[in-house]
């Protein structure tokens, strides 16, 4: 009969199938962990299905709370031209900048802004439209509103926005499900002391990563998006027609870059507390990271310096918190190892 030979890296008595929390979890073989794989690859499959329906059946609701930043962005207008506002019924039809001359013809008010209001008159037998500066409505409020309408160009423009919202909100749902089976597959093959790092980590992140949409909605947005509208005009060509397609798809992904720049800090005082990192490395690395956050800001927001230095200058500071963390848990590192060597002494 033969004989096993003892394993050296297990005693006698441990058991195979057992979890060391200091060395992870069961041996498992290589067709076990591929099902393990699939199974996550089914469920994380069927949560996104079941979430872009619910989403494709409130899709009106998704759109509008994806066109809120529209409408909440600002236009402004430099210089000194007059700006009316054309209001036909409860209509708004149109913003105009006006010049002295066009002002002097029409006979209107002096005010910078106005509104304008287009109405039918009975000359005699006859009905003309005729134009009235209206001063009980809000004009300098409606001209700083953005008017951009969004529009399906195609027949089938309708069906492939509705999915086009159902899949980026069935995503955004069906997240924490994913991240879930996905913890699920990874964490039986860390070590108790990756596991507790990674927690604290995924304690920060889903913070970090909702204060990173929420800012980028409802700040940056709007802003970018009025930025957007103004270079175009000032190019010469009109920007009162959007693709819907092209801009849910910008602003779900402008948020979603946001919500992930978010997430540095975690990803660096995770790889700081497993030892891949330091404070010298970080202090060093600092500089490249100015560039990087640039970069960033140009690839996800519009080409425009406004919106690229607000989204960076989050991020810089972010990451110029995670080097002082980093150098704060250096020097309490330091703090205790000197405290145990005056002990032993």
């Amino acid at each position: 009969m033969a004989i096993e030979e003892p394993d050296a890296e297990r005693p006698y008595d441990a058991d195979p199938d057992v979890v060391d929390i200091d060395e992870g979890g069961p041996v498992k073989s290589f067709l076990e962990h591929l099902e393990d794989l699939r199974w996550v690859l089914i469920k994380s499959s069927v949560t996104v299905a079941v979430a872009m329906f619910v989403c494709l059946i409130g899709g009106n609701y998704v759109v509008g709370v994806i066109k809120r930043p529209l409408e909440k962005a600002k236009v402004n207008y430099p210089g000194k031209d007059q700006v009316a506002v054309v209001l036909l019924g409860t209509n708004r039809l149109q913003t105009l900048r006006l010049t002295e001359l066009q002002r002097e013809s029409f006979q209107l008010p002096t005010n910078r802004y106005l509104a304008v209001r287009i109405e039918p008159v009975a000359i005699g037998t006859n009905v003309v439209l005729a134009v009235r500066a209206d001063a009980e409505v809000n004009a300098k409020g409606l001209a700083e509103q953005m008017k951009v309408d969004l529009s399906t160009l195609s027949p089938a423009g309708g069906f492939m926005v509705a999915f086009q919202v159902a899949f980026y909100a069935g995503l955004a749902i069906s997240s924490p499900f994913i991240f879930y089976f996905i913890a699920q597959f990874v964490f039986p093959a860390l070590k108790w002391k990756e596991k507790k790092y990674v927690y604290r980590g995924l304690a920060f992140a889903i913070p970090l990563f909702v204060c990173g949409v929420c800012f980028c909605y409802f700040l940056l947005m709007p802003v970018a998006l009025a930025a957007s509208q103004l270079y175009s005009t000032w190019l010469g060509f009109s920007a009162d027609i959007w693709r819907a397609e092209e801009y849910i798809s910008f602003v779900c992904k402008f948020m979603l870059g946001m919500g992930l720049g978010f997430e540095m800090p975690v990803v660096i005082l995770v790889l700081v507390k497993l030892g891949v990192l330091n404070y010298a490395i970080l202090s060093k690395a600092r500089r490249y990271m100015i560039v990087i956050n640039l970069v960033l800001g140009a690839v996800l927001t519009t080409p425009e310096v406004l919106t690229q230095v607000l989204m960076a200058v989050p991020l810089q500071i972010l990451y110029e918190i995670s080097v002082w963390i980093a150098w704060y848990w250096e020097r309490q590192e330091r703090k205790r190892a000197q405290a145990a060597g005056e002990d032993t002494e």
